[in-house]
């Protein structure tokens, strides 16, 4: 399942590098697929946990060693979507991203 899902993220891979992705790990039982991030929103832990009675996912967003924030009943299609938006997408993103790089738009 981990590998499973890293393929679903590399399909948008300019948006999974935005997020800063790094250090996956498959989660115990191969329930799912854990990486860090670092984006504009959220830094910390991704846990991706599929839920095989529903056949959609579950996400979960820990910091600290606590889990902050749970999105349930994802499907697959709005996976890589959903994890953008909790992680990388601000308001203002292009003119934060051209701040943070020094880009003139």
């Amino acid at each position: 399942m981990a590998n499973y899902i890293l393929r679903i993220l590399r399909s948008q891979l300019m948006v999974m590098f935005s997020w800063g992705f790094h250090n996956p790990v498959a989660l115990p039982n191969n329930e799912g697929l854990q990486f860090k991030v670092q984006g504009f929103r959220f830094k910390g832990i991704v846990e991706v946990v599929y839920d095989e009675g529903w056949d959609l996912f579950n996400v979960r967003f820990i910091k600290g060693g606590k889990v902050i924030d749970t999105i349930e009943e994802i499907y697959v299609d709005c996976l890589v979507d959903v994890i953008d938006d909790y992680v990388e997408r601000v308001p203002d993103y292009e003119q934060r991203v051209a701040a943070e790089y020094s880009i003139s738009l």
